[in-house]
């Protein structure tokens, strides 16, 4: 099969034809048909997850058809259309046996632990716990566009901060995860300000249902930005969402917060962006706020999602705005080197063509 293979970390990523992948017994081979390129993949990339080891395929927002089935799966046969979150639970654990997959000890994470969906097929184990199938009206690049960023948003918005109708909700950060909490949060009937560095990001959060847009290049620092977030939202958001993972984000949202207010942190921090300094005494202890942290969704959240989809709630192919070739997801990666603190594209890009 053909598949982009990473050598060395953060070098050139050829397409290479390599083995087939073996079917685990409780697992499923499946054949790709998309998936997304997400910041978690330049991560990969540049060697910051400790996960991935050389040499490796990443890829871990995919949607494709099932080719093979192990002996062990009851659930789904070959031919079904499916997805999968990019944390595999075992299915057995404590953790598990809770609907919390996510913190499983035992866990599989696809693209990282394992090699993912940058290629032409891809083995999934667990496959009776961690598969879902898609609906027949959802096309493949919509539900790999979804990949964990749909879905992370999802659990951070409706389960982890509890979002509920007419609060106000901060979105720091307007790429991928953070278009898709604010479309989720405006489905949910809550009121959002989203706020990022670029115009035409800002311009696209808006259409997706954003009340009020905040350039945080406008203002002299994160303590400010909060300031005027408070402003608008009358005392403060009810939540806030880190969707980029630095450390001006982090401050930003936590200064924009009301008294009581829930913190959830979607965006991965890495470097030294991973080590922020806490306001500790100003804003946790004196205003009594919560932090969440948060990282994907188990395969049991998708179906809440789904009938938000068909009920016309939220309709996800408006975050795909390209679709590339296999062969381009090395320069999708490049054009991510401009800085964590800027994202370098509006909207999600997804490989459609694995013979390209």
């Amino acid at each position: 099969m053909r598949a982009l293979v990473m050598h060395e970390f953060g070098g050139s990523l050829p397409v290479e034809n390599v083995a087939d992948p073996l079917c685990p017994s409780s697992g499923v081979v499946v054949r790709v048909e998309a998936c997304g390129v997400c910041r978690s993949d330049h991560h990969a990339w540049v060697g910051s997850d400790p996960d991935a080891k050389l040499p490796h395929v990443m890829g871990h927002e995919f949607a494709g058809r099932i080719l093979e089935v192990g002996p062990e799966v009851r659930a789904f046969k070959v031919g079904d259309r499916v997805t999968a979150p990019f944390v595999l639970g075992c299915g057995t654990c404590s953790d598990c046996r809770r609907a919390e997959p996510t913190v499983c000890d035992h866990q599989a994470v696809m693209g990282f632990t394992g090699w993912g969906a940058f290629a032409e097929r891809m083995a999934l184990p667990f496959a009776d716990f961690n598969l879902v199938k898609l609906p027949d009206t959802l096309d493949f690049a919509t539900a790999a566009g979804m990949g964990c960023r749909v879905t992370t948003a999802f659990r951070a918005v409706a389960e982890r901060a509890g979002l509920r109708p007419g609060e106000w909700i901060a979105v720091h950060g307007c790429g991928g995860v953070g278009l898709s909490a604010i479309m989720i949060a405006a489905a949910m009937g809550a009121q959002v300000l989203a706020v990022d560095v670029k115009p035409e990001a800002l311009a696209l959060a808006r259409s997706l249902g954003a009340n009020i847009c905040l350039n945080a290049g406008d203002f002299a620092d994160p303590e400010a930005l909060g300031l005027a977030i408070r402003d608008h939202c009358g005392g403060g958001a009810h939540v806030a969402l880190d969707a980029l993972g630095i450390t001006p984000t982090f401050h930003g949202a936590l200064y924009g917060l009301r008294k009581l207010g829930r913190y959830v942190q979607i965006g991965m921090p890495t470097g030294r962006h991973a080590r922020p300094d806490l306001p500790l005494l100003d804003l946790i202890y004196a205003r009594q706020l919560t932090i969440h942290g948060t990282r994907g969704m188990a395969a049991s959240g998708f179906p809440a999602l789904f009938d938000m989809i068909a009920a016309g709630r939220l309709d996800p192919s408006r975050l795909v705005s390209r679709t590339i070739g296999l062969s381009q997801v090395e320069a999708a990666l490049r054009a991510m080197d401009a800085g964590q603190d800027q994202p370098p594209q509006v909207g999600v890009t997804v490989v459609t063509r694995f013979d390209a």
